[in-house]
């Protein structure tokens, strides 16, 4: 797959749990998701009394700008998809068109939550690789935020065409300032291939007294995208 730039894509609360090992505990975390676009991550977890604040900046538009985004988007998208279907994997979906059809559903239910959200600003839109939240690591300054884990799907690592290994660093250690723990999924770039950043991230925060770990998840739809990174502080 090619794409020219980052394109809001959304991911539902069970793909959430799956590509991030997530189990009751972390569910209970206040948690940061960064780059959630149109996931309906946030709404589904609200709804079930859990803490999310996503960031993006695609949430600067308005739900119906975004909406003619996902339109936009989304034949080129699935149209690529059938092209590449052969690195991919069918486990949860018949075909792209199913494919298509659940992330269409998945979007809808988050446009009608980012709609609602007037005032409770769960949908913030701010871009990595500079955050605007107080620094986690001072407890007197976060009572408005206070991140325990901040999960990154498909951002880092998926462009890394896009988004250069400075960019990858600077961000992973903002992430860190804010949160004692972040996990971002996939290890794969668009292509479906390692992305060609991660040894040099692990080196780069081992060195710095980080715990780091590839862990496998049970989330798999590119072929070999069955990873995520977890960095803990």
């Amino acid at each position: 797959m090619k794409l020219n730039e980052v394109v809001p894509w959304g991911r539902s609360l069970e793909e959430y749990k799956s590509m991030f090992n997530m189990n009751e505990t972390d569910l209970n975390k206040k948690i940061l998701g960064c780059g959630d676009g149109p996931a309906s991550f946030n709404s589904e977890m609200t709804a079930l009394g859990y803490s999310v604040i996503s960031i993006d900046p695609i949430y600067q538009f308005s739900a119906v700008q975004i909406k003619e985004r996902i339109q936009a988007n989304y034949e080129p998208i699935i149209s690529q998809v059938k092209q590449n279907d052969d690195r991919y994997m069918w486990n949860n979906f018949r075909d792209a068109d199913e494919l298509g059809r659940a992330r269409l559903a998945v979007m809808e239910k988050f446009l009608s939550d980012y709609q609602a959200d007037n005032s409770s600003q769960r949908y913030l839109p701010l871009c990595l690789p500079t955050l605007d939240f107080p620094d986690g690591r001072n407890a007197h300054a976060l009572r408005a935020y206070r991140f325990e884990l901040c999960l990154c799907s498909h951002l880092l690592f998926l462009y890394s065409e896009h988004l250069s290994l400075d960019f990858h660093i600077s961000s992973i250690y903002e992430l860190m300032r804010i949160a004692p723990e972040i996990r971002i999924f996939p290890l794969v770039k668009l292509d479906c291939k390692r992305s060609p950043y991660i040894d040099s991230v692990i080196q780069e925060f081992s060195e710095q007294g980080f715990q780091v770990e590839v862990q496998n998840v049970s989330y798999e739809f590119q072929k070999g995208g069955d990873q995520m990174l977890k960095i803990q502080r």
